[in-house]
């Protein structure tokens, strides 16, 4: 029988299943997503090939849970980071702060574009895991143009420009750099919405 981590057997699934995703973004980031094996993955995670496919059938999948993961943590991040705050303006900022911070190994990782090497079900299901996040943007979005504090415009227009000025690789990691990048795209997005 295998030995299980932690006290349980939920604390054990949840620590294997965040070792993989450590391993799968430390591997991503060296060698690109279509360069890696499911039985790499294992490895570097120090668990049994076999073991894994108790977790995941497939490193599609493993990739999946482990975008959702990251996903639902910054969404709870940048709801904090709202909380008790009312002017969209100064939720706006928040918003793109917080979009700073989230790592982005699974878009930033040497090869092909991911989205070029997975099957096309599974990049449907990459894109289900934007719509929370697009979901908070909208909020901010029809609550300034609400109170004036943005200009009047096409809501899902701007959803997208403001994701896609977001997503750019523009903000370093770190360094005396970083600040000042993401003051200028904080600025940059605030412009673009007309505030005031």
């Amino acid at each position: 029988m295998p030995k299980i981590i932690g006290g349980s057997l939920t604390e054990h699934r949840e620590q294997t299943r965040n070792k993989l995703f450590a391993a799968l973004t430390s591997l991503m980031a060296d060698r690109g997503f279509d360069a890696i094996t499911l039985a790499d993955i294992a490895g570097a995670a120090g668990i049994g090939r076999t073991a894994v496919y108790n977790h995941f059938p497939d490193k599609e999948s493993l990739l999946l849970a482990f975008i959702t993961h990251e996903t639902e943590q910054w969404v709870a991040s940048l709801e904090r980071a709202l909380n008790g705050v009312e002017d969209p303006v100064e939720q706006m900022r928040a918003y793109v702060r917080q979009q700073a911070q989230l790592k982005r190994v699974f878009h930033l990782a040497p090869g092909p574009e991911l989205r070029s090497v997975l099957s096309p079900s599974t990049r449907a299901r990459l894109r289900e895991h934007a719509e929370p996040v697009e979901e908070l943007l909208r909020r901010i979005l029809r609550t300034g143009i609400a109170t004036g504090a943005f200009t009047d415009q096409p809501l899902e227009t701007t959803v997208v420009l403001v994701n896609a000025c977001l997503s750019s690789r523009g903000v370093p990691d770190d360094g005396p750099g970083r600040e000042a990048a993401i003051a200028a795209t904080e600025a940059f997005v605030l412009r673009a919405l007309g505030a005031t």
